[in-house]
């Protein structure tokens, strides 16, 4: 029997989150959002299995949350200004999207997602271009 301590597929995944730079883990978190609200809104349509939609749609919740309280509002300025206000959109019309079991209220906040994990993907990237050229890995500050 596997454990997770000797489940190789585990031990990938952990090894990727202990070493992946600041860029890559929210890029996951928003890997991680985007699959649960997936999940949530195939879970509204026929046959309709309310329960796991409740639960995804928390989990995303639950990662938004991560990336609200991981901003840096003092050095952020205003994209961590309006980051924060979106995510917070984000978990008001969720949790309305939860009570009512409405994925149209879903499908908006899941595209916006997309477009901000794009977007962290691309300045990932840009972290770790610079960081090989420059020496300082790990110096990667989210300003939103």
């Amino acid at each position: 029997m596997l454990t997770a301590g000797n489940n190789p597929f585990e031990q990938y995944k952990e090894t990727k989150i202990v070493t992946a730079n600041q860029g890559k883990l929210i890029v996951m978190l928003y890997d991680g959002a985007i699959k649960f609200l997936n999940i949530a809104i195939d879970n509204m349509d026929e046959p309709r299995t309310y329960d796991i939609a409740n639960n995804n749609i928390i989990r995303a919740q639950d990662i938004i949350t991560e990336l609200l309280v991981s901003l840096n509002l003092e050095e952020g300025g205003q994209v961590a200004e309006n980051l924060s206000n979106l995510y917070l959109y984000f978990k008001r019309e969720l949790l309305d999207a939860n009570m009512k079991k409405d994925k149209t209220i879903v499908i908006p906040i899941l595209e916006n997602l997309k477009v901000l994990r794009d977007a962290w993907e691309t300045v990932s990237a840009n972290e770790t271009k610079s960081d090989t050229n420059m020496g300082f890995i790990g110096n990667f500050n989210a300003e939103g």
